[in-house]
């Protein structure tokens, strides 16, 4: 018989998960830019690589319990394909988002010594064909994500970190793909950031992405065949 867990439980890995996503989407970028002076193209490397590896460790320590969604489009998209319960959706999105923000606070608290800043609101533009990349970001995550369970596949995580960590580099924008990680990456000085306006703008088409995915996935699922 499968673990169950309380929601308080299923809430707090969320918000660790989400936390520790988004200090692996900023850290990098302050570490190798900012202190070691390593310039952009290498920082962005070092958060690819990162955020692959932990996004796949995350997924495997808090995948069975809470889903490891750590994404409110994740969320949504589980919730219109009847995988997750809409009463509890509010909850995943509020403990995704503090803790991505939180995230961004320790990822500055971390090089406080170096960069005396906690949160600013960031001015890096972030428009143009960027736009486009979060639709098709978002849309290869989440049907990689609903055929992955559909199939019940059993390398969730491994197949996930390596997709994210890939197109964080193949996309124009770095691939936020993530409503949460994008209001996060509101309040970071680094070169992870985005200003609002793009920020609003990113969402609605990761919203878009997602519901692509989901339409497709919808499909896919209609026109599947019976085994013979």
């Amino acid at each position: 018989m499968p673990v169950r867990y309380s929601t308080p439980a299923i809430i707090l890995c969320e918000f660790l998960g989400s936390l520790f996503l988004v200090l692996s989407a900023v850290s990098p970028i302050i570490l190798f830019d900012q202190v070691l002076e390593s310039g952009i193209a290498i920082a962005v490397l070092a958060d690819s690589l990162a955020v692959g590896f932990v996004l796949f460790g995350l997924i495997e320590i808090f995948g069975p319990i809470s889903g490891a969604h750590f994404n409110p489009a994740v969320s949504i998209a589980l919730a219109i394909t009847g995988q997750t319960k809409w009463t509890i959706v509010p909850s995943y999105i509020i403990s995704q988002i503090l803790g991505g923000i939180v995230g961004v606070l320790f990822s500055h608290l971390m090089f406080y010594h170096q960069i005396p800043k906690i949160l600013s609101i960031s001015e890096k533009a972030r428009s143009g064909g960027n736009y486009v990349a979060e639709v098709l970001g978002t849309f290869i995550l989440l049907i990689a994500i609903l055929l992955l369970i559909h199939h019940q596949s059993d390398k969730i995580a491994l197949i996930i970190g390596l997709l994210v960590g890939g197109e964080l580099i193949t996309t124009s924008s770095t691939m936020f793909a993530n409503p949460q990680v994008t209001l996060a990456r509101i309040f970071t000085y680094s070169q992870a950031g985005i200003r609002p306006t793009d920020a609003v703008v990113f969402i609605i088409m990761q919203l878009v992405g997602m519901l692509l995915a989901v339409g497709t996935w919808k499909f896919l699922k209609k026109n599947q065949l019976p085994k013979l």
